[in-house]
Formats: C-alpha cells, structure tokens, sequence
C-alpha cells in the first residue's frame, strides 16, 4: 500500500508557523496536488514528506509505516525537481540509471529496467546523449525516467514545469498524467499554477498561509467554494465578488437602484458568480463597460456594477462595445455564491467544509 496520510503536520522557524496543522491523505495510486501562492508553505510541505526537512510536530505515514523521522533513502519515495537536477556530465542513460547505482540496486536489471522507462518516456534514441544536446520538455522526461525507475511507490513533484514554454507545460502535464495513471503510483505535485491543478488532480489541497483553505476535487473546488480566497484563487478569470447593499434594505447589489438578488441570506454580504454564468439581459442588473478583451471563441468584457468595478462577464464571440456603454447582466439564482462578513461562504445545502472531498 502507498496511502500516503499527514497528521496535523507543523513546522516553525522560530516563533513563525510555516506549516501549521496540515492534515490529509493521498490514497493509493492517486494525483494530489498541493496548490497555493508563493510562500503559502506547499514546497516546504513536500520536503518533509520527502525527509529533507523535520516537522515540528505531527506525522507521515506511507502505508502502514510511520516515516516522520526515518532518513529520504528509507521512505520508498522517489521526487523530481523544479531544476531537473542533471548531471551535465553524464549521458542520459547513465542519469536515469544513477539512483540505482548509488543504491547498489542488482545489475542484471538495469537494462530491462532502462529500455521500459525509456520506451514510456520516449527516451529510447536519447540515451547516449548529454544533456545539453536535450530540449527543455526533454530533459524533464529525463528527470522523469529517473524518478520512475526506482519504482517507489510514492513520487513527488516540486513545481516540474515551471522551466517549460506555455506549449510544452500543456504536453508534458498530459504526459505526467498519463505516466502516473499508467503507474498506478502515489503523485504528490506541488504547483502554484491552477490550470495545472486542475487538468490533472484527483484531489486538490489549496494551501494559503501555512493552513489548508480548502481540499477537495477539482470539480468541487470550481464549483463549491467555501470562502472568497477559494472562489477568487480558482477560475480563469476567477469568480466575480460582488459587494451587496446593507442588510434592511432590498438586498440589491450595493450602490445601485436595481433589482433585488433573489435568495439573498441575511448575513451575506457578498456575492460571488462566475463570469460564464453571467449574461446579458435587458432585464438585469444595470452595468457600465470598462473593457472588453476578445480571445477568439469569446470575450471578457469587464463592468462596473453599482461601486463595484471589475465585474467580468464571459460572452460567446466578439462583444463590440466600448468603454462607458450601459448594459444589463443577469445570472440564474442557482449559480449565486454569498459569502459573510469572514468571508466564509453561506451554503444552505451545507457543503461549506474546508474539506469536503469524495474520491
């Protein structure tokens, strides 16, 4: 068994709480992935998984083993670097062959071993080259190959496509997918990028200050935030939080004259939509035109509403319409977010959890 589960993980430098109660499990043979921003505590997350660094507090298990202070070479994990991490003097046979060396693994193995990553690498007319003589999305699969013919169980990966152009990132992270699947392995990847998160998790934890903000599918993130640093870290563009009138009023949106929002909770105090779920409608929510970006297939086009500014609505095709133009947004009460005065959604089917994950 490769489960691997974290309980109530912390580590401190001084008086500052990198990570502070982290707890979750990744089952066997599955894609988590630790997202959040920069300094959020994701990276130091996976080196104490992988035994580079001590927790303060708390536990690791792999399986049935507790592995908090067994040495990296002991853990059965294997981990790919943001770097790669080549030797620039060796081929890329003798690379992905080194672990095994330096492990004194069995000989006689090597090149069964060897021609099978290399064949699911695409690998196999590399392998007496430098790497050097490699491309970017090239040396990855090296540092790939590496890690995958240990055949640990569990692999980690710290932010491996952030060296890539934008089209090699979108290959290589089907290619990830498709190894680990292939695999069966334990994937532990660490990203601060959201498209990647979200094209290839079975489950997202999304870190933010050292604590888990939410844990759950990627799905489940998109569509069921539980608070606005949720709603607005996921979603290209994120989701839309709309400041609303005081409580006693009609409960429209704040600074205009317009309809109430159907369904308002007395303590929200915010709503959030999506910008797909946003149309317009000659009887809707009464808007001025900031921007419109067009993309193609469709447009961003960017409101204010009320003393709310930055509202975006994504529309089919190319919007013509110029700054300071009125228009009228409306959206289906089902697709309405409310979020209270902590920011905290307001759920009435009650999945407001911070971890309300089922895979």
């Amino acid at each position: 068994m490769s489960t691997l589960t974290l309980k109530d993980l912390t580590k401190q430098y001084g008086d500052a709480a990198a990570i502070e109660g982290v707890s979750f499990t990744a089952p066997t043979g599955s894609f988590t992935v630790l997202l959040g921003p920069s300094g959020c505590g994701k990276s130091t997350t996976l080196r104490m998984i992988a035994g580079l660094d001590t927790p303060t507090s708390g536990q690791i298990h792999i399986g049935d083993r507790d592995v908090t202070h067994l040495p990296p070479s002991q853990r059965r994990i294997s981990m790919v670097f943001q770097s790669y991490a080549l030797f620039p003097h060796l081929s890329v046979r003798e690379n992905i062959l080194f672990g095994l060396k330096v492990r004194k693994e069995p000989a006689a193995g090597y090149a069964r071993r060897l021609k099978r990553v290399s064949d699911l690498l695409g690998l196999s007319a590399l392998l007496d080259r430098k790497p050097s003589q490699l491309s970017g999305g090239q040396q990855q699969r090296v540092a790939l190959g590496r890690a995958v013919i240990s055949d640990a169980p569990v692999c980690l990966m710290d932010e491996p496509l952030s060296n890539l152009d934008a089209q090699l990132r979108h290959d290589m992270r089907r290619e990830i997918r498709a190894l680990q699947q292939s695999l069966g392995i334990t994937m532990v990847y660490v990203t601060h990028d959201q498209t990647e998160a979200m094209s290839m998790a079975d489950q997202v934890v999304l870190l933010r200050n050292g604590r888990i903000e939410q844990r759950d599918t990627p799905d489940g993130l998109y569509a069921h935030p539980a608070t606005e640093f949720t709603a607005r870290f996921i979603g290209t563009p994120p989701m839309n939080l709309i400041d609303l009138a005081a409580p006693g009023t009609d409960r429209g949106i704040a600074g205009t004259q317009g309809l109430p929002v159907t369904g308002t909770p007395a303590e929200a105090r915010r709503l959030g939509i999506r910008p797909e779920h946003i149309h317009i409608d000659d009887n809707g929510q009464p808007a001025v035109v900031e921007s419109v970006e067009y993309f193609g297939a469709d447009s961003i086009v960017v409101c204010r509403i009320g003393t709310c500014s930055g509202v975006a609505v994504r529309v089919p095709g190319h919007l013509r319409a110029n700054a300071g133009d009125a228009l009228k947004l409306a959206w289906q009460p089902e697709h309405q977010h409310f979020f209270a005065a902590d920011a905290a959604v307001i759920s009435p089917s009650g999945r407001s959890s911070a971890d309300s994950l089922s895979i």
